[in-house]
């Protein structure tokens, strides 16, 4: 596929196109008034025990990007690392010590791998299913808050490798993925996103950055078109991440980050941004397998907005 192909095909999103889309997913989400958990009610008993069934290698690869401490232009507040007591504090006392250090982030920056909990999008003044914007306080978010997640979300994982079909190294900043690009992936990889599956959609972020260095991710980077949530609606996908931040800069439409809206606002499918896939691609490709158990432990934080995560994806 030529690069500008998927980009010619991507739909113009008007003001009311968007809010139809937008009203069009948001039926599809219907668990009752008092569900919390959104597209996690697709995996199941028997999504995780089928998921077990993709452990052929034996083999764990981590799908998080290295904490960084270093100020760069797309990472302007970057972890914090303080070592309150090291190592070398004790180099000449006898006896028991202990290092201790401190970490602290922004957990929804444009570095970092992070989930999105279900109350971390607003739109027009409501969260997921109607969740008055009341319910998330100066203090936290108590009502969908990250803490819905604290057993963990286990289940099939799935890589679809844009650059690879598009025979492309990465995409560029503005490319977008739409749902023919994301059929199409599933047709060259010879895998097929299920209900419950937790779908990692790659675009070489990661890889671009490694080669050319940062740049401002906020304002310039590949991403979904907002029309390709129609797909994960349809495949009834439970967690959607990418390398980058799943929304395309500049945005497609009137609307800043339409893909955050429609996943998590609309559908109420949790976001990873900013994984770390090229591990993953390059173990997938050499044995043509691109499903997986997949592991995704969020800390506790009761009224977290989000929380950094290390995703596990076990061949």
């Amino acid at each position: 596929m030529s690069r500008n192909a998927s980009v010619v095909n991507a739909p113009e999103l008007d003001a009311a196109g968007f809010a139809a889309l937008f009203e069009r997913l948001r039926g599809r989400a219907d668990w009752g008034e008092a569900d919390r958990r959104g597209a996690l009610n697709y995996i199941t008993p028997s999504t995780v025990r089928a998921a077990m069934e993709e452990v052929r290698l034996g083999r764990s690869v981590s799908l998080a990007v290295p904490v960084s401490t270093d100020v760069t232009v797309d990472n302007p507040q970057p972890w914090r690392h303080e070592m309150i007591s090291s190592p070398a504090d004790h180099r000449d006392e006898p006896g028991v010590h202990f290092a201790f250090d401190r970490l602290a982030m922004n957990v929804h920056g444009n570095a970092d791998t992070h989930l999105d909990a279900l109350c971390h999008v607003i739109y027009d003044g409501k969260l997921y299913n109607g969740v008055q914007v009341d319910a998330v306080e100066r203090d936290g978010a108590p009502a969908l808050s990250v803490d819905v997640m604290r057993d963990g979300i286990v289940g099939r994982g799935v890589l679809l490798d844009i650059p690879r079909v598009r025979e492309e190294r990465w995409l560029r900043p503005g490319d977008q993925v739409t749902a023919a690009d994301l059929v199409a992936a599933e047709e060259a990889q010879h895998v097929q996103v299920k209900p419950g599956d937790l779908l990692f959609v790659r675009v070489g972020h990661r890889r671009r950055r490694k080669a050319l260095g940062p740049w401002d991710t906020a304002s310039a980077r590949a991403g979904l078109h907002p029309t390709a949530l129609e797909y994960v609606a349809d495949r009834q996908v439970a967690v959607l991440g990418s390398d980058g931040n799943n929304d395309t800069a500049p945005p497609s439409g009137v609307v800043d980050f339409p893909v955050h809206v429609l996943a998590v606002n609309a559908l109420g499918v949790p976001l990873i941004d900013y994984l770390y896939l090229e591990d993953l691609r390059t173990l997938c490709a050499q044995h043509d397998r691109w499903s997986f158990l997949c592991v995704v432990a969020p800390l506790r934080i009761p009224a977290g907005t989000g929380s950094p995560v290390n995703p596990i994806a076990v061949l």
